[in-house]
């Protein structure tokens, strides 16, 4: 069955689980030969804000908790984490933050989820994609880590291939779009990010990024450093591009899917992805 969702074209195989799953096998850290390189352990899921492109679905509760099926569309992106092999799942929460608790006393048994309330450690003036890393930077240490966002599913395969981006380098991960023009889009040397453009108006890739990140302890002085925006906001993007100015900031294509949870459409979407692995 040929399916498109985000950015990316893919087959969806049949078997349990296997549409989101995708393992293949030799992707999995149990199967490969080489057991001596460090691998990354620990991840940081912002989910703190309030999803408002769900509207009245995320009134309540943190659109990362609406269901899909019979569970939430977070424990799905959880379960992938846990395949892949990390350790640690650091969820930033804010909006709505006592039904991320519930959430994680129910599944308590299942993943090992560290909760960092985003509106304790950094307040509720500061906002933007920067804040939940620096919110994180204690819970991280000076580890490298991975940096997902909780409304983006992909598959073990690159999941497991991120776990791997363990160096002296920063990583962005990349994936093709037909229609780069609605991203931020890498200037690229070879795998080396010179910069990037948000939402460019002339054609420069068709490479664009995604909500995936593997950094180094690094970041956080990056993003200590980053000034307000235009929008009103402490982006995490200026304090990659400061990096990468650096030298410091490769890009990474993925392999497979990326699928977005951001819109009420989506949630058809992801549970028609879900189910096709029953049939």
């Amino acid at each position: 069955m040929q399916m498109v969702f985000g950015c990316v074209h893919f087959s969806a195989p049949k078997g349990r689980f296997a549409p989101y799953i995708l393992a293949s096998k030799c992707t999995h850290p149990a199967h490969h030969s080489r057991v001596s390189f460090i691998m990354i352990s620990k991840i940081i899921i912002p989910a703190a804000g309030k999803g408002t492109r769900m509207l009245d679905l995320a009134k309540d509760m943190p659109k990362h908790l609406i269901n899909v099926l019979d569970k939430p569309f977070l424990y799905y992106v959880l379960k992938n984490l846990q395949v892949a092999g990390f350790e640690k799942m650091i969820l930033v929460v804010g909006h709505k933050a006592e039904k991320m608790q519930e959430f994680a006393d129910q599944y308590k048994d299942e993943f090992a989820i560290q909760l960092v309330n985003q509106f304790e450690v950094m307040g509720k003036e500061k906002y933007g994609t920067a804040i939940p890393v620096l919110a994180s930077r204690e819970a991280v240490g000076e580890e490298n880590f991975v940096c997902m966002y909780g409304d983006n599913l992909y598959s073990t395969r690159d999941l497991s291939a991120i776990r791997e981006l363990y160096d002296d380098f920063n990583y962005i991960n990349i994936i093709h779009s037909d229609t780069p023009e609605k991203y931020g889009v890498p200037i690229l040397d070879g795998d080396m990010v010179k910069d990037f453009i948000e939402k460019p108006k002339e054609f420069i890739s068709n490479w664009v990024t995604v909500g995936c990140y593997a950094f180094c302890a690094e970041i956080f002085d990056a993003c200590e450093k980053v000034q307000v925006s235009d929008r009103g906001e402490y982006e995490l993007t200026d304090a990659i591009r400061a990096l990468a100015k650096s030298g410091r900031v490769k890009a990474r294509k993925m392999q497979d899917f990326r699928i977005d949870f951001g819109n009420p459409d989506d949630i058809q979407k992801v549970a028609q992805f879900l189910e096709s692995s029953k049939m």
